[in-house]
């Protein structure tokens, strides 16, 4: 009876749990007695954890630069984040993504994470190029000294239809296949398709690893790659625990929830509003009041209330 009693608290306490609670659950129980597995809090496919890190560990981005460059860091010789500053507006922004943009080797390149499919990303990542292009031209500057604009996306969902975790895009002519230019490079990672054993292998090359931590989704997951990673890899699993514990990633992660729920309530009594107005033309046209509650899905008595 008291193990039924404790369960049955138990069982109470879960299902009174607000949504909000269970996204700060970090643990799954295992009621067969098996191990634990903790579960991350945040996930780096968050893009203010993501820039965050980044911005403030910048040794660790130019190794991750060279990793999908397939170069080593040693030939980096310049290095430069364009864009480090997160201003609090944009955070407040619910359809603002950070990216983070970057000159390596006079190379524009635009980095962004992002976790869910919003139906527009190829369309939003060409318009990154676009404007990363167009703006690296001066005022009575030759077309020619345009440098090469490389966007590389990391995606917690996947886009196109085929197994390939990686997919890269160039300009080419349809038919020969030649290339009109090397100045537009698109890379797309889709990390639902990277296989879990992928830093298993004999030889994980350094890009596979920094996939495998971006897809990491518990302790374990990360306590693999440091194993794995080495020194470089324990380093940036150390700043993901100091950067996803401070305060300011903390106040800016609430605001951008506050901003999401802001817009979800205003779209929301948007269309509400728009129903009444639908509803009163129903009305005005003679159509009964159960048929106008059932297809503005407004309740019988707000029907009436018009």
């Amino acid at each position: 009876m008291k193990r039924f009693a404790n369960s049955r608290r138990m069982g109470q306490t879960e299902k009174n749990t607000t949504p909000l609670s269970k996204c700060i659950l970090s643990v799954i129980r295992n009621t067969k007695g098996e191990r634990s597995v903790a579960k991350l809090k945040y996930k780096l496919t968050n893009d203010i954890l993501f820039k965050m890190l980044f911005v403030r560990n910048p040794n660790l981005l130019k190794k991750f630069a060279a990793a999908f460059l397939h170069v080593p860091v040693t030939s980096i010789k310049k290095f430069e984040i364009t864009n480090p500053e997160m201003p609090p507006a944009m955070i407040e922004d619910k359809f603002c993504r950070l990216d983070i943009t970057m000159n390596v080797n006079n190379q524009l390149i635009d980095l962004e994470v992002q976790a869910a499919d919003e139906k527009d990303y190829p369309d939003r990542s060409l318009f990154n190029w676009a404007v990363m292009y167009s703006s690296a031209l001066e005022r009575g500057e030759d077309y020619i000294i345009l440098p090469k604009v490389i966007v590389v996306s990391i995606l917690g969902f996947p886009l196109f239809t085929c197994k390939e975790f990686h997919s890269e895009f160039e300009v080419l002519e349809v038919k020969r296949h030649e290339r009109l230019t090397d100045k537009l490079n698109m890379h797309y990672f889709e990390l639902p398709k990277l296989p879990k054993n992928v830093i298993e292998s004999n030889r994980p090359d350094d890009l596979d690893i920094w996939l495998a931590f971006f897809n990491a989704k518990t302790e374990a997951d990360l306590k693999k790659v440091e194993a794995i990673g080495g020194d470089i890899m324990k380093k940036a699993v150390k700043a993901y625990n100091t950067v996803s514990t401070t305060k300011e990633f903390k106040e800016l992660s609430r605001m951008r929830l506050k901003a999401s729920c802001n817009e979800t309530y205003a779209l929301a009594n948007a269309e509400h509003k728009r129903s009444i107005e639908i509803a009163k033309e129903m009305l005005t046209s003679g159509i009964d009041v159960n048929t106008v509650a059932k297809c503005t899905k407004l309740t019988v008595d707000e029907v009436l209330k018009l």
